[in-house]
């Protein structure tokens, strides 16, 4: 009697405790396959040696893999809660193209309906990004910007073919500075919203499986 494959694993990466309690708090049903919440840590060379530790593992060998989080908004306009959906990742060392972001933003409109989506490149930094800084980003074509993201998915195809995506939550904005990251835990807009992401994620997971060899 023949079986059926299991799907390859989904690891979902965040750097913050408040991030992971966000995620951990969301809806898990509707996965398809094995789905890894990985706290990171902080910066980027914390997500860079806990990414590659994990996907180390032959259980990993396929996974797919999205960066999620809070980020920075570098666009005018921007609002805490705000969703950015990666068109790719990119630091010093290069750019990573992200898999499937139509599908994303398709998907995060119908779970998270009359929330603004935003996409287009999400850029790296070694450290919190403020005042001019922001509007140095934005002349690179940048529309948001986190510390760990671009050193995820670097690692995650360094590791071996498989589908990445970022997908962030903004928490503050340029007319929206926050003074430091733990106001977050206030309940603002921002940590409902990454609460709220998961069924998005696990759909955009079942649609860029790539097939077992």
């Amino acid at each position: 009697m023949s079986t059926q494959p299991v799907p390859d694993p989904l690891l979902i990466a965040c750097a913050l405790g408040i991030e992971h309690l966000a995620l951990r708090m969301g809806d898990r049903g509707g996965a398809d396959g094995p789905v890894t919440v990985l706290r990171t840590g902080m910066g980027p060379r914390a997500a860079e040696r806990s990414v590659t530790r994990i996907l180390a593992d032959p259980v990993f060998a396929g996974a797919a893999v999205l960066a999620t989080g809070f980020c920075a908004g570098l666009a005018p306009g921007m609002h805490p809660g705000d969703l950015v959906v990666a068109e790719e990742t990119r630091d010093p060392r290069g750019a990573v193209p992200c898999v499937g972001t139509e599908l994303l933003v398709k998907e995060l409109a119908r779970t998270l309906p009359g929330r603004t989506v935003h996409t287009g490149p999400l850029t790296g930094s070694d450290h919190v990004v403020r005042g001019h800084e922001r509007a140095d980003l934005l002349a690179t074509g940048a529309i948001a910007v986190d510390m760990e993201s671009a050193a995820t998915l670097l690692s995650a195809v360094r590791g071996g073919v498989r589908p990445v995506a970022a997908v962030r939550v903004v928490v503050d904005a340029p007319e929206h500075e926050l003074v430091r990251i733990g106001t977050v835990r206030g309940g603002i807009s921002a940590f409902r919203v990454l609460r709220s992401v998961l069924p998005a994620f696990f759909e955009w997971h079942r649609n860029v499986l790539l097939p077992r060899r």
